[in-house]
């Protein structure tokens, strides 16, 4: 988060508790050690972390409310994040919001996330929604997009100078004891990159329209899902080869209960991240210049075989046009009781994947195909927590991917303690081995909390 963002954030704060009636300040401050080992290289990192929200209400008015949470970071000894230095932070959200009192209307101006069907967009703007007559729903949003730092620093004035404004819309219908289903609408920036005094290869603007559904006519049975359209003009593949396909995103999913023990769940999706790119601006979700194509569908089974015994059977496959297919197949016991605060699972999964593509003729092609077991387990008593949680992952040997190793491991140890109704410390250590640090020990500490005040004393 960049200075002047520190300084709005903490003036804010400030006329917030002088103007509020009613303010709740919510935190977590985290602290964190880890030491790793990467080939002769060794390694110590301590950040802390501390995370901030404030909600204030009844700002002059019953209806008038302000929402801000970011976060601040520092490195004790190591740097941790490169791109960032030894201090970072940065601002999540800080809005505004203004809700009236008739037709569920609101409005908020300020930074803000919006889902609208189409994304799931991070804006410097204003929104605005509303309830209709008939069961209608309309919405909008307009700003500046939140830009985050490229995969290529090159690229970042080609990004900025594309992407200079968001705004959508969104109707939907909503149909008594059916379901609803809208259309909306999502433009992210205006500016081609043909437009550039150097045309830029990479086309960081999206112009998307979707269709999403909620079909629920009975609690036993619920169907959702949406289609995004890509309605931007993109060149093709190569000259004279196939056009670019103008369907962004299908992603659905059934949910049939049969009584209260079986649960059955599937779903099918099928991306295509060029004119897709994950329909969303947030950080390091997807590269927007990546032309790989994205299919897969599954399903899970859960039966309750008694009042404290869960069974869970899962299947799902996946293909990525550049890296093949992969299918990941298992299940899972689960064991919680109420009475005794007390959970406990086991987990056994086969992952098949197709090999590794062939870059070095001297060095064939291998599968990370591997079997994961996971073992947990967690109980609370009174003020006290604990948990304990590992996973283990068996590869073949003699894979060059996983710097001689074929088991990889990770283990969790977790202890809380509940001071008060709005104070927890919590503390957790891990241990485990990876093909980039084959021996890693982490230590973690944290610290939760939330207390507020009212305007003539309060809590």
């Amino acid at each position: 988060m960049k200075r002047h963002n520190q300084v709005a954030l903490l003036a804010t704060l400030l006329s917030a508790t002088a103007w509020g009636q009613e303010v709740s300040l919510y935190g977590t401050t985290m602290a964190q050690m880890w030491k790793s080992e990467v080939g002769v290289d060794k390694s110590t990192y301590t950040p802390a972390t501390q995370y901030l929200g404030i909600d204030a209400t009844k700002l002059g008015s019953d209806n008038l409310s302000l929402h801000l949470f970011g976060w601040g970071r520092t490195d004790l000894k190591e740097i941790s994040a490169y791109e960032d230095g030894k201090t970072s932070s940065y601002l999540n959200y800080g809005y505004l919001q203004y809700r009236f009192n008739q037709a569920n209307a609101e409005i908020k101006a300020g930074r803000f996330t919006i889902n609208q069907g189409t994304g799931f967009e991070q804006v410097d703007g204003v929104s605005a929604r509303t309830d209709l007559r008939g069961g209608f729903t309309l919405s909008a949003f307009g700003g500046k997009p939140v830009l985050f730092k490229t995969v290529d620093p090159a690229a970042k004035d080609d990004y900025a100078f594309q992407r200079d404004l968001m705004f959508g819309t969104r109707l939907g219908w909503r149909i008594s004891k059916v379901g609803e289903i809208g259309v909306s609408y999502l433009q992210d920036g205006t500016k081609a990159a043909k437009d550039l005094t150097i045309p830029s290869p990479v086309d960081y603007t999206r112009k998307q329209m979707g269709v999403d559904l909620l079909i629920a006519p009975a609690s036993m049975f619920q169907f959702r899902g949406r289609t995004i359209f890509d309605m931007a003009s993109h060149p093709d593949v190569a000259p004279g080869g196939p056009s670019r396909s103008k369907i962004a995103e299908h992603d659905y999913t059934a949910i049939v209960k049969f009584g209260s023990k079986v649960t059955f769940t599937a779903n099918v999706a099928e991306r295509n991240f060029y004119a897709y790119f994950a329909g969303t601006n947030l950080p390091s979700l997807f590269r927007q210049d990546d032309k790989d194509k994205f299919k897969g569908f599954g399903g899970s089974l859960t039966v309750g075989a008694t009042d404290t015994l869960q069974l869970i059977a899962d299947f799902r496959h996946m293909n990525r046009e550049s890296f093949g297919d992969a299918n990941r197949v298992g299940g899972e016991v689960r064991y919680a009781s109420t009475e005794k605060h007390y959970m406990a699972g086991l987990g056994l999964r086969s992952v098949s994947v197709s090999n590794t593509l062939q870059v070095d003729p001297t060095a064939p092609g291998r599968s990370l195909s591997h079997t994961e077991f996971r073992a947990w387990t967690m109980i609370e008593k009174k003020k006290f927590s604990f948990s304990l949680d590992g996973i283990l992952q068996q590869y073949k040997e003699g894979n060059p991917y996983l710097n001689g190793l074929t088991s990889l491991y990770e283990v969790v140890a977790s202890v809380g303690f509940k001071a008060t109704e709005n104070m927890k410390l919590s503390g957790d250590i891990s241990r485990g081995s990876t093909p980039v640090a084959k021996d890693e020990t982490r230590g973690l500490l944290r610290a939760e909390y939330r207390f507020g005040f009212g305007k003539k004393g309060g809590q």
